[in-house]
Parts: C-alpha cells; sequence; structure tokens
C-alpha cells in the first residue's frame, strides 16, 4: 500500500493540501490521510480534487467533531472519516480497512450521522433509475448490498461470490456509475430503493 503522508511532513506547511493533492497526482497512492483544517485549501476540497481525478482513496482524520466535517468529506468522497483521539492501533484497522475497499466511519459520529439520514423526510429519489441501466444483474446485486451497508466479505457471503470478485465489482461501480466512491454509490443505492 502506498501511501504520501510521511513525504508530506518534510514539505513546508503553507499550501499543505495543495502539496497534498500534487503528491498524490505524483505517487498515487492506495489511500491519502487527510485533515480537514490545512492553509490555503481545507481538506474537504482536496478530498473532492483527489476523489475526482481518481488519484486515491480517502481516509479523513480530524480533530474537529463537526457535522459540517463529517458531512462535507463524505459527500467529497472520502471512504472514511475518524478523530484524531482514535488510538494508534484502532487507526491502522482503519488505513487496512479503507484501503481494502471498505468505507469506515468513527462510532462518535455514525448515531448522528443515522440520527439525520432518519430525520430527513422520504423524497423522491434525485437520480434517474435508468442510470442502472448500465450495469448487470451482478452488479446491481451488490450495489444493493452496499446500500445496505455490508462489507466485501459479507456481500460474498450473502452472493456466493469469491471477495475478490466482490472487490472487482464494488471497484467499477462508481467507473460505470459516473460517481467517485463506494460511499456515494451507498448513498445511490438507498435512494434508489436498489
Amino acid at each position: 500500500m502506498a501511501c504520501c503522508e510521511p513525504l508530506r511532513r518534510s514539505r513546508p506547511r503553507a499550501g499543505l493540501a495543495i502539496g497534498t493533492v500534487a503528491l498524490a497526482r505524483e505517487l498515487r497512492p492506495d489511500l491519502v490521510l487527510m485533515d480537514v483544517q490545512m492553509p490555503r485549501l481545507d481538506g474537504v476540497s482536496a478530498t473532492r480534487q483527489v476523489v475526482a481525478d481518481r488519484l486515491a482513496d480517502v481516509l479523513v482524520l480530524t480533530t474537529f467533531d463537526l457535522d459540517e466535517y463529517v458531512f462535507g468529506a463524505l459527500r467529497a468522497g472520502a471512504c472514511g472519516f475518524l478523530l484524531k483521539e482514535t488510538e494508534a492501533r484502532d487507526l491502522l484497522v482503519a488505513v487496512r480497512t479503507v484501503a481494502g475497499g471498505e468505507g469506515l466511519i468513527a462510532p462518535s459520529v455514525t448515531r448522528r450521522l443515522i440520527a439525520e439520514f432518519a430525520a430527513k423526510p422520504v423524497r423522491e429519489p434525485s437520480a434517474d433509475p435508468a442510470v442502472l441501466d448500465v450495469l448487470t444483474r451482478r452488479e446491481r446485486e451488490v450495489l444493493s448490498c452496499l446500500g445496505e451497508g455490508l462489507s466485501n466479505a459479507e456481500i460474498a457471503g450473502r452472493l456466493d461470490m469469491a471477495e475478490a470478485t466482490v472487490k472487482t465489482h464494488v471497484s467499477r461501480l462508481p467507473g460505470k456509475l459516473e460517481l467517485r466512491s463506494r460511499v456515494q454509490a451507498a448513498v445511490l443505492a438507498q435512494e434508489l430503493g436498489v
């Protein structure tokens, strides 16, 4: 697993997020560990650039437990969100989890996300169901499982597939659906009731 975090420390603080995006372009890491608050270009905007350009998956790590950062990072395409109070061993597990194609959100934040989601009124899907026409039957099944929040291992068990095959399907879904991440694919599945 490639990561540009150690190289970033040798760079000057000014323009850190811009430097992170440039390093991601140069090094093509599997995962970028992103802070939310940085000078010049904030971490949410940097996450959006890294994800939009398909440079790497992003795990956001921040001191700030604010909904605007959580929602902003997830909307920008981050695959995970942790607080800096996370123990080192849990951070390593999170890095491996996100690098393995899973999503991860700090437990202290998860309850608020669920409450926020549940509080929103049911509305008509904002996405056109026709976007799913590009998917095979199996890809729709995988998308449905993503919408339920299942991990790759759980999807493999449910659909009686090899986990490597699930990872392949999951990695192709965002491209076929013109999305930036697994998280956005799961949200689309929820919106469309897949």
